[in-house]
């Protein structure tokens, strides 16, 4: 089995520590995803630019905690289901719903319903959605802005539940309390 290397600002490949840096202003440490990421800096650099352009998109912050939880909870990704659970939580997005999304169950909030179920469609179905499953969408209140941005969203973590799959990488102690396997 291929040993990833779990990559810092000293022994990063000199490209990616510009990379490095930025994610460790921006969570106050350097995770294991972007350790591993480093390894090749093009990934980490897009990866942490789509996250970038994804916190700045017009889905407001609750439905992407919602994009987060859900790719990575239908992708079978336990490492990005306990850090998304862990910064939804702190972002004061209700344990309970939080707790329905790790199980993939519906949500009480019509409009965060709206979101997970198009989420969860788009990852499963890989990008094939009906009309019928957008106008829901579009019908909770959300534009057709927000349906891309939600591609978008989907594409950043493809990026790092794929790379968790294939370096197996290893559980940040700050996501610990949110460790989760699937049901």
């Amino acid at each position: 089995m291929a040993q990833f290397p779990l990559h810092d600002e000293t022994t990063a490949p000199e490209a990616a520590r510009p990379h490095l840096a930025s994610a460790k202003r921006r969570m106050g440490f350097i995770t294991t995803l972007n350790a591993v990421m480093a390894e090749s800096p093009e990934l980490l650099a897009g990866y942490n630019a789509l996250a970038e352009q994804f916190g700045k998109s017009s889905l407001p912050t609750p439905a992407k905690h919602v994009v987060w939880i859900t790719a990575s909870v239908e992708n079978d990704c336990a490492y990005c289901v306990a850090a998304h659970s862990t910064m939804a939580l702190r972002s004061g997005l209700p344990q309970e719903t939080v707790d329905a999304l790790r199980e993939a169950k519906p949500l009480p909030d019509t409009a965060l319903e709206a979101a997970r179920r198009l989420t969860r469609s788009m990852v499963t179905n890989r990008g094939w959605v009906s009309d019928e499953e957008v106008d829901a969408f579009l019908a909770a209140g959300y534009t057709e802005r927000h349906v891309l941005d939600i591609v978008l969203g989907v594409g950043m973590k493809t990026l790092s539940n794929y790379t968790n799959h294939v370096a197996h990488t290893p559980l940040d102690p700050a996501w610990e309390s949110q460790e989760w396997t699937k049901a």
